[in-house]
């Protein structure tokens, strides 16, 4: 089974990320995962932290001459900005913040003990090991993206079912949206945000290009690949909510006019929808189609015009702390959904497909994909 966990704290002296269950036979190129890295750091509405941090990953274990071997793989990304242990505590918390309900689970009367995990300075390894999965899917023409649909109320409507379409217009993007009449509202939305010392929240999506049908499973509820993406997505800091393909838009049609049509295209021998309601996933299971995947950023809980809180060691009304932060974190966002969706379907792929080896599992695909079109 493919996993992967991560260490390290905000401020302390780098992440960690262990990938377990990845094929050997793979290069692995590290300027495919630093310039993931460096798209996550990217975006309009970013802070300060940003222009310390040059994310770069050093691999320590699991390779030979750049090709994965099989065993563990360990990746390490250093914090510039390690000061853990000198920086003062902070006993006032932050609402909507892990603040509170890590201090009275773990007994703390220093929130610092708390946020420097709770920090979204860890997605970093997450996008490490998600970059490693789009690797291996790559290998199999699977390709996925994350991109802006809205920051601050300031919803793009544009779509595109061509990947280099995609690419190019979120390339271009000051906050990695495919809609450059929405980007110019959505950094001005920013920039009043910032004004204010306030924080804007938004919604990212994600789509996969080239899943084949047959991921995910409808015989037991874990696994199901519309909820394994739902808790992964849900998983990152401050998403509070996912949709699969229309997702709630479900509940305001009628079924005749959101189920998706099947047919068969007998020149290319496969089945095929001219709609994608369902967001590539039926049933838990991938039918084909692209899945399509949608998930919603809060506000960001530090604000320079902090809220009302309450000290915990002296249970007096307070502002809550401040730490430096973004504005706007939501391109960065697409950047970490994207890494978690590519690793939950490369670990769906590897669990249907897998084999201690690329090669190994290159021969099982290519024996569904013929059993697939003998149906």
């Amino acid at each position: 089974m493919l996993t992967f966990t991560t260490a390290g704290e905000s401020h302390g002296k780098c992440l960690i990320v262990i990938i377990n269950g990845f094929p050997a036979g793979i290069h692995l190129d590290e300027s495919g995962i630093n310039a993931d890295l460096k798209r996550r750091q990217g975006g309009y509405g970013r802070g300060g932290r940003m222009r310390i941090e040059s994310d770069k990953v050093c691999v320590l274990s699991g390779t030979r001459k750049n090709i994965t071997i099989g065993s563990p793989i360990c990746l390490k990304i250093e914090n510039k900005d390690y000061k853990i242990d000198v920086l003062p505590d902070v006993t006032r918390p932050r609402p909507g913040h892990a603040d509170l309900p890590g201090a009275l689970k773990y007994g703390q009367g220093d929130v610092r003990n708390i946020l420097e995990r709770a920090s979204a300075r860890e997605t970093a390894a997450r996008v490490a090991a998600g970059a490693l999965a789009k690797i291996l899917l790559t290998r199999f023409d699977i390709k996925v993206l994350g991109y802006v649909k809205d920051i601050g109320g300031i919803n793009s409507k544009k779509s595109f079912k061509n990947l280099d379409e995609i690419v190019r217009n979120r390339n271009k993007s000051k906050v990695y949206c495919l809609d450059k009449l929405a980007e110019a509202k959505m950094i001005e939305r920013i920039k009043k945000a910032k004004k204010e010392g306030d924080s804007l929240g938004g919604i990212i999506e994600i789509v996969a290009f080239g899943v084949p049908p047959g991921l995910g499973g409808h015989t037991q509820w874990d696994l199901r690949l519309d909820g394994i993406l739902a808790g992964a997505l849900m998983s990152i800091q401050a998403i509070k909510g996912v949709e699969i393909g229309l997702g709630f838009g479900f509940s305001r049609k009628l079924g005749s006019q959101v189920h998706d049509e099947i047919f068969y295209c007998e020149d290319k021998g496969v089945f095929g929808r001219e709609t994608n309601n369902a967001g590539g996933i039926e049933g838990g299971i991938t039918n084909g189609e692209i899945v399509v995947a949608r998930a919603a950023m809060k506000p960001i809980p530090t604000l320079m015009k902090p809220l009302r809180s309450v000290d915990i060691i002296t249970k007096k009304p307070e502002s809550a702390s401040t730490e430096r932060s973004d504005v706007c974190a939501v391109p960065a966002v697409s950047v970490v959904g994207e890494a978690v969706m590519a690793f939950e379907i490369a670990r769906c792929f590897i669990e249907k497909f897998g084999g201690d080896s690329i090669n190994e599992v290159a021969r099982n695909y290519e024996g569904y994909l013929e059993q697939i079109h003998e149906i």
